[in-house]
Formats: structure tokens, C-alpha cells, sequence
């Protein structure tokens, strides 16, 4: 072996007088490496809203199908409230690191099946869109005469949003900007790691 052997070679096409040991940002950008950069970064941010958008969905169709599995249940094979502790229980055995199966919630998602009965709700109408605190607003705040939760056509048809509910709802322009936080967080949270 010769003395050089060890010896790193340079990357072909590099300038490394210049750039070598220079960090990547310190470095020049070539020609247009903004501009796509800034389209880059739209398209991950779009990406994210909607990967966000469809775990949404997602997850309210899981919890409208429990919510309708529950009802169902309770109503033809007379299974009492005590079987919501039961299903808490195994649903937090099988899936330890998943949130929202306690008892409460269960009946807000049976409460979510009873209000809009139909499944096509879920991808076709605007509850299909909230996220599921918004879903647990409406079915709280918004009841008939009846003392039952209003389903969103007939609130759509009949009902103004008061203006407290109104105001509370974020815009489009909030819910993307508490996205890009978050995903700054992360990335944040994964340097200091």
C-alpha cells in the first residue's frame, strides 16, 4: 500500500477550494434553487394538509362505525351502558398507544352515530370535514327541542350558527398555520435529539 492510500478523493465536478467543509447552507445555491425550493416546500405543506385531512376522515368513520356498533347493540341485543367500561378496557388493551377510548368519548361516538345515522355524512357532508372536537361542539351545544343532537342538514336548512360557535371555528388560514407550527415543533424537536 502506498502512503496516500487512505487518502479521501475528491468529488468529481466538486470546487472544493472553496466549499469543502463549508456547511451545506453557507454554501451558493445554484440558478433557480430558490424558486423550486419554494415550491417544494408548498407541495410538502399541501402533502401534509391533506394526509391531515384524511386521517380526519379516518378517524371519524372509525369512531362513527363504533358509535353505530354501540347503539346498535345496546338497542337490539339490550346491552347496557356497562358494556361501554368493557369495550374501553380491550379497546385500551389492544391499542395501548392510541388515545381516545375512554368512556366519554364511546358515548360521543355513540352520540355521533345517533345525530347523523347515514354514513355517507362522514366523506359527503361538512361533520365529515370537523375534527372531532368541532364533531363533540356540535353534538353538545346543537340539540332540538327534543333535547336530541341536530343532524347537520337539518341544522344547515334551519339553524344560523350562534355567534359564539362561529367565532370559535378556526379558519382555513389558523388550522394551516397551527400545521406548519407543529411540524416545525417536530423538526425542532428531532435536532435537539
Amino acid at each position: 500500500m502506498t502512503k496516500h492510500a487512505n487518502k479521501k478523493l475528491p468529488k468529481a465536478g466538486a470546487n472544493n477550494a472553496s466549499t469543502e467543509g463549508a456547511p451545506a447552507s453557507l454554501t451558493p445555491a445554484p440558478s433557480g434553487y430558490g424558486e423550486w425550493l419554494a415550491e417544494v416546500k408548498a407541495r410538502i405543506h399541501v402533502a401534509q394538509q391533506r394526509a391531515a385531512l384524511a386521517v380526519n376522515r379516518e378517524l371519524l368513520a372509525l369512531y362513527w362505525q363504533l358509535g353505530r356498533d354501540i347503539l346498535e347493540r345496546q338497542t337490539r341485543a339490550a346491552w347496557g351502558d356497562g358494556i361501554l367500561d368493557r369495550v374501553l378496557s380491550d379497546l385500551r388493551a389492544a391499542f395501548p398507544e392510541m388515545r381516545g377510548f375512554s368512556r366519554s368519548n364511546l358515548k360521543y361516538m355513540r352520540a355521533f352515530a345517533e345525530a347523523w345515522p347515514d354514513a355517507t355524512v362522514i366523506g359527503q357532508q361538512p361533520v365529515g370535514q370537523l375534527p372531532w372536537g368541532h364533531n363533540l361542539v356540535l353534538l353538545t351545544r346543537l340539540k332540538t327541542q327534543e333535547n336530541k343532537p341536530l343532524g347537520m342538514a337539518e341544522y344547515q336548512l334551519v339553524h344560523a350558527l350562534p355567534a359564539q360557535f362561529e367565532s370559535s371555528l378556526p379558519s382555513i388560514e389558523q388550522i394551516e398555520s397551527e400545521l406548519q407550527q407543529a411540524a416545525a415543533t417536530k423538526r425542532k424537536d428531532r435536532r435537539k435529539q
